[in-house]
């Protein structure tokens, strides 16, 4: 049986605060000149996101969301400003939606009465060998 497909969350890209900044590494000659690097700021309490999205984004433990609930990425993968606009707003996406569907509630399940004789014969077992360790009486 498989899951029903929930349709991914949508990000408005009005949202979205995009700057471009030089990429840090090699890159040869040019990379003193090009600001080929994106910084993306999203503001979590202020998107048009769920409430409940909202808030497990917020509880997150992740460290590129800061206190006051901006979430900040840095895409400097690609050589072209595009590329890693692209990838700034991939990695967004993909993080907004892997908290998009809520988890499931743990139901609290009993051992059954075939792996609690298991257990107890098992126990028994162990108690035995370690018995025979002791001191030999003569």
């Amino acid at each position: 049986m498989s899951e029903p497909t929930q349709p991914l969350l949508q990000i408005n890209e009005d949202e979205v605060e995009l700057s471009a900044i030089r990429a840090q590494g090699a890159g040869g000659q040019n990379v003193n000149k090009v600001s080929s690097a994106i910084h993306l700021r999203f503001d979590i309490m202020a998107s048009s996101l769920p409430d409940d999205v909202k808030e497990r984004l917020l509880c997150l433990s992740d460290s590129r969301i800061t206190k006051e609930g901006v979430l900040i990425i840095k895409a400097q993968q690609h050589r072209t400003q595009e590329m890693n606009k692209l990838d700034a707003l991939a990695r967004l996406s993909e993080l907004v939606n892997s908290v998009a569907r809520p988890p499931k509630n743990r139901r609290a399940t009993k051992p059954s009465y075939g792996s609690k004789q298991r257990t107890r014969a098992t126990k028994s077992q162990r108690s035995e060998t370690k018995a025979m360790r002791g001191r030999v009486s003569e």
